[in-house]
């Protein structure tokens, strides 16, 4: 009897590969062509499989760039709640991705919340700076 994987399980390994490799070129290929991302920044949804790529990899590089990990993982049968810390210019940050993924394993909606407030002060200075020299 083979085991059933869940869209949540396909597409969190796939994520935590991506993640792992620290390579926003992995990106495109784990989002929908119709995908939303959520920013804690941003007042409206960024929609699209670029657009959403585009945001996560700034992500990847601002959030990497300090001690990053997942300290908990909520698992549903098509999402996937993720709580993660990691340390910028001293300040700790906490946060939590909130992932849903299509029956493929491929990211629908992704949904980013941070904490405290001097954390989303820093992460979004970075951020912006990025995404700026990025244009």
């Amino acid at each position: 009897m083979s085991e059933i994987v869940t869209p949540a399980q396909l597409g969190l390994s796939r994520w935590h590969q991506a993640l792992a490799g620290r390579d926003p070129k992995a990106l495109p290929a784990l989002i929908a062509a119709e995908a939303v991302f959520h920013s804690p920044v941003v007042h409206t949804p960024q929609v699209g499989r670029a657009l959403v790529a585009g945001y996560l990899g700034a992500a990847f590089h601002v959030l990497g760039s300090g001690p990053f990990r997942y300290v908990r993982e909520l698992v549903g049968h098509d999402q996937a709640v993720l709580e993660f810390e990691t340390e910028l210019d001293g300040t700790l940050v906490n946060g939590i991705d909130w992932i849903r993924w299509d029956a493929a394993g491929q990211i629908v909606d992704f949904k980013v919340l941070l904490r405290p407030a001097r954390a989303l002060s820093v992460v979004q200075a970075r951020m912006a700076a990025l995404l700026e020299a990025g244009r």
